[in-house]
This record gives structure tokens, C-alpha cells and sequence, in this order.
């Protein structure tokens, strides 16, 4: 997933103007407007780089001289002690928009490497990692974002480009015939024939039924290892598999080894620790 300068750009705005209301008091009170300064923002942690931009983008907004250098890029992963970024300019600037800056990366980062952890579990798998929609309000695109440069695939954006067939929505339709699966699937390929259709199975009984209906992929939720690998010898190849529920650092090289396609983590989204990273001055 990419992300376009605009949406950053907004994104920090918005940012700004919550952090700065009437302006920063403090700074304003005691660093002279000619003051000058060069800080570097290092990295305190190992970890997987992601947004970078915003943070370029939350100093330039407050200062168009200000000078950014990039030494690292989103996506690579870097040691504790490496610098990210050295900004040089006036102190003010640096000052006010220090924290949205590093709110972005720490948290946007924080994404990252929480998916790089999973994605180094499921190595030579075959499996890949998706994220899910469990995502915090408003910065959905920016944590799948994050997701892609941790290793991750990223699933369904949104409610409006997969047609994804829940429990509850099977439970809606019950009583149609041949069953529920086939019916909402036929609907569904009727309706957006150009859309991937995807059905959740809780059961083995079902995992058929989807797979019968045509399912493009098949959900197999909350299912053991033991009953993954049945379920994945059921669908043959006639779908892809992907495997959501009970997935942890733990679990995960078990449940990549059962052959499913692939493996949704809601954690490295909704559960994701921001990582340590700081903004220093340089005394010089």
C-alpha cells in the first residue's frame, strides 16, 4: 500500500493543530526566534521503520528552511542507536513539532515491527500475514501501511472491495436453500461479480459447503492445527485458505506449517506497542 504526500500532509495538519492550539507557550517563553539547532531522532530499540514521511512532513509544515536528512527508509529494519533522521533549523520549529513527529513513528513503527515479528515466524511457510480492519479510527490506511513495511500483506481495506461472508451474515440467511454458504455466495457473485468473495467456516461442514459454492477464499476461524491441516486437504486447491483466531507469537509456526495461504493477526494493528524512539539535540 502506498500513501499519497497529500493524506500525510492532512493527516499532520490535523496533528498540529491539536497539539499547538494558540501556539507552544513554553518554547515561545524561552528559545528566540533566531535560535538555531540540529537534533538527530535515533531509534532506542530494534525495529521495523515505518513513517518517516509524517515526521519529515510535521517539521517542514512549521519551517520551510528546515533541513532533514534521512539515514534510514521505511520499511528497513534497524538496530538500537541508529539514526532515522537529522534535522537542522530553527529551534523552534524542531521544538513544536517534536512530538507529533515522533507520535507518528513511534506508533506507525511500532505497527511495523509488531508484523515483522510475526512475518519472521512464518519464514519458508508458504504463509503469508494479513492484517485486518481492527484499526484505530481514522488511521486505517496508515497502519496497513505500516503493515506492508513490516512484511505483511494487507487484507480487505474497507467494507466496499472484498465480500466477506461472516457467521452473522449466514446466520441472517439460515433457512435458504441449497444452504446458507451457497446461497450467500451465488448472491454475492451476482450482485459484484467483480469482487473476491470470501466465506468464514467455522466448521469442516462448512469449509465443504464454501468450497463447493465457489469461495475464492475460505476463512477457517478459531480452528486447532489438527483441524487446519483437514480443513486445507477438504478445500484441495479450490480456494485459498486463510486461517484467523487464537494467533500468537506462540501459536503462529504452528499454524503456518498446516498449509493454509494465509494468516490474519489482528494484534499487530489494535495491539501494537508504540517503540521507543527519541528526539535529541546535538550540542555543538
Amino acid at each position: 500500500m502506498e500513501l499519497t504526500a497529500n493524506e500525510i500532509r492532512r493527516a499532520v495538519r490535523a496533528a498540529l493543530a491539536e497539539d499547538l492550539g494558540r501556539g507552544d507557550v513554553t518554547t515561545l517563553a524561552t528559545v528566540p526566534a533566531t535560535a538555531k539547532s540540529i537534533a538527530r531522532m535515533n531509534a532506542r530499540e530494534p525495529m521495523a521503520v515505518a513513517g518517516l514521511e509524517f515526521a519529515i512532513c510535521a517539521f517542514r509544515q512549521l519551517s520551510s528552511n528546515i533541513q532533514i536528512k534521512a539515514l534510514a527508509c521505511d520499511g528497513q529494519r534497524v538496530e538500537a542507536g541508529q539514526t532515522l533522521l537529522e534535522i537542522s533549523g530553527y529551534s523552534r520549529a524542531i521544538l513544536s513539532a517534536e512530538r507529533v513527529a515522533l507520535n507518528f513513528i513511534q506508533r506507525l513503527s511500532g505497527v511495523a515491527t509488531a508484523t515483522a515479528q510475526f512475518a519472521d515466524r512464518v519464514k519458508n511457510t508458504g504463509a503469508k500475514i494479513l492484517d485486518t480492519r481492527k484499526t484505530t479510527p481514522g488511521w486505517r490506511r496508515f497502519e496497513k501501511y505500516a503493515v506492508w513495511c513490516g512484511g505483511g500483506k494487507n487484507h480487505r481495506i474497507g467494507l466496499f472491495d472484498m465480500v466477506l461472508i461472516k457467521d452473522n451474515h449466514l446466520v441472517a440467511v439460515r433457512h435458504e436453500k441449497p444452504n446458507a454458504i451457497a446461497a450467500a455466495v451465488a448472491r454475492a457473485r451476482k450482485k459484484y461479480p467483480k469482487l473476491k468473495v470470501e466465506v468464514e467456516a467455522d466448521t469442516l461442514e462448512q469449509v465443504a459447503q464454501a468450497a463447493a459454492a465457489g469461495a475464492d477464499i475460505i476463512l477457517l476461524d478459531n480452528m486447532p492445527p489438527a483441524q487446519l491441516r483437514r480443513a486445507v486437504k477438504i478445500v484441495n486447491r479450490r480456494a485459498q485458505t486463510e486461517a484467523s483466531g487464537g494467533v500468537n507469537l506462540k501459536t503462529i509456526s504452528a499454524i503456518a506449517k498446516t498449509g493454509v495461504n494465509f494468516i490474519s493477526v489482528g494484534a499487530i494493528t489494535h495491539s501494537a506497542r508504540a517503540v521507543d524512539i527519541g528526539l535529541d539535540f546535538v550540542n555543538r
